[in-house]
């Protein structure tokens, strides 16, 4: 079978699923396993595919994302080739999609290891105790964007117990202002690794934007992937909780 991922973190779960030897096509944004991907053949972006080189490959099945990928790209391919296409907003979500790709690929025992052991541990994370809970996760910089409600961040950040500000904002990525955020008197801002590269340097800006604000750089890809990487996720949480409380 002839595999060709278009979502970094599905790319993942497909070498964790033994699946290297059947992989022949990724995207520049898959960067784990990091020791691995360099050798791969690079299919585009995962909004700006090259799809004369996806044809090319002739792939048997490709793994694609309804949020991560572009529509009109994904018609296209779905004419050509058989599209395995995820919809993934909630850990649940996520896990059906790990078995659904597992079945896909005759990885089915594989996938159903993979999945009770992310239940297992996420079963090991006891949410935030604190009183103040409510967060603002920022996905962007200039203008700035956040994680809003129907988001897989949004599931996350609600199974460890904090309040999403956004939560009534049917937007699922808004720009908001300095003076909708402050309003809003979120306990936490959550400057998030990616997609925007937040780092200690942006640190010292919103702490004098929002005095009164904890500021707090998180990791992500523990966040937002959604395919194996979910097995590390919980111990990242779980240190995170207890710092913060």
């Amino acid at each position: 079978m002839n595999i060709i991922s278009v979502v970094p973190s599905l790319t993942e779960l497909l070498f964790d699923l033994d699946l290297e030897n059947e992989i022949i096509g990724i995207t520049r944004f898959c960067i784990h396993p990091r020791n691995k991907v360099k050798s791969f053949t690079k299919v585009g972006g995962t909004k700006t595919l090259k799809l004369d080189r996806i044809d090319a490959l002739a792939p048997d099945i490709i793994i694609a994302n309804k949020e991560e990928n572009c529509q009109s790209d994904i018609e296209y391919l779905q004419k050509k080739h058989h599209v395995l296409l995820t919809d993934i907003y909630t850990l649940s979500e996520a896990l059906t999609s790990i078995m659904d790709i597992g079945n896909a690929t005759n990885r089915a025992e594989q996938a159903e290891l993979l999945v009770h052991n992310i239940s297992k541990q996420f079963d090991t994370i006891t949410p935030i105790k604190k009183n103040e809970k409510k967060v603002a996760y920022l996905i962007w910089d200039n203008p700035v964007m956040t994680a809003g409600h129907h988001t897989f961040i949004h599931d996350i950040l609600h199974k460890l117990g904090f309040e999403n500000v956004h939560t009534d904002i049917k937007t699922r990525y808004p720009q908001i202002t300095d003076p909708e955020l402050q309003k809003m008197q979120p306990d936490f801002l959550f400057l998030s690794s990616e997609p925007y590269p937040f780092r200690e340097k942006h640190l010292k800006d919103f702490h004098s934007r929002f005095p009164s604000t904890r500021i707090i750089l998180v990791d992500g890809e523990m966040f937002s992937w959604y395919g194996s990487r979910l097995l590390l996720a919980p111990k990242y949480f779980n240190q995170l909780i207890k710092e913060l409380n």
